[in-house]
């Protein structure tokens, strides 16, 4: 069987960068990360629940964090920031609160920051949660996979794959179904993929997906 490795944490140092940059020493490590995963949940949960529910995606593509002795730096990248930008001040004051009251930080400052990305499509985080949408909504999954080839398409990208497995339309037996368009190098270290792997819970179980997009070569 051929050995899989995270496409992400395969390019770390050529063409992927951190999510978190921050020092710490080997006895506090665990805990700067879990400090990093409740910062992510809480941040994600707010924009759940704040969410209009029209669209049904997030729109959040990835969050970077910054840590200092006397400051935490997060960076939200939104491919629809309309959501917390209405009444920025208002919402980001609250955000801020919840993340302080989630990490029980008083002593250090955090920054929230928000940047727009441009063709949010092309961002494997918000096809994925786009086309859960569409699975939770029992839209056949084939007819999802082409929609959202389609949208990566107006995003001026190389190449894309998707694959979904789990019980399928609420088949009996669980299978694994992909699509790919265009050229998706794995092996090549020096071309710039973007990867997520996203759950979405629908009436008949638990399904995944799993997103390659190929942007370009360095």
């Amino acid at each position: 069987m051929g050995q899989k490795i995270n496409p992400l944490g395969f390019r770390l140092g050529t063409t992927q960068s951190h999510h978190s940059l921050w020092f710490a020493q080997p006895k506090k490590y665990s805990e700067g990360l879990q400090e990093d995963k409740k910062t992510r949940d809480c941040i994600k949960n707010y924009v759940q629940k704040n969410m209009r529910l029209s669209s049904g995606v997030e729109g959040i593509a990835r969050i970077e964090i910054q840590k200092r002795l006397d400051l935490i730096q997060v960076i939200i990248y939104m491919g629809f920031p309309k959501l917390l930008i209405e009444d920025k001040p208002r919402k980001l004051k609250e955000l801020q609160m919840n993340v302080q009251k989630e990490l029980n930080c008083m002593s250090r400052k955090l920054n929230i920051a928000i940047i727009r990305i441009g063709n949010p499509y092309g961002h494997p985080n918000i096809l994925a949660e786009f086309i859960a949408g569409q699975l939770k909504n029992r839209v056949s999954f084939r007819k999802a996979m082409k929609k959202a080839i389609e949208l990566t398409e107006q995003a001026d990208t190389k190449g894309i794959q998707i694959q979904i497995a789990g019980r399928i339309d609420g088949k009996e037996i669980a299978r694994v179904e992909w699509i790919r368009e265009g050229r998706v190098p794995l092996q090549t270290i020096g071309a710039k993929i973007e990867y997520c792997s996203y759950r979405v819970r629908t009436i008949y179980g638990v399904l995944g997906i799993k997103i390659w997009i190929f942007i370009d070569k360095e």
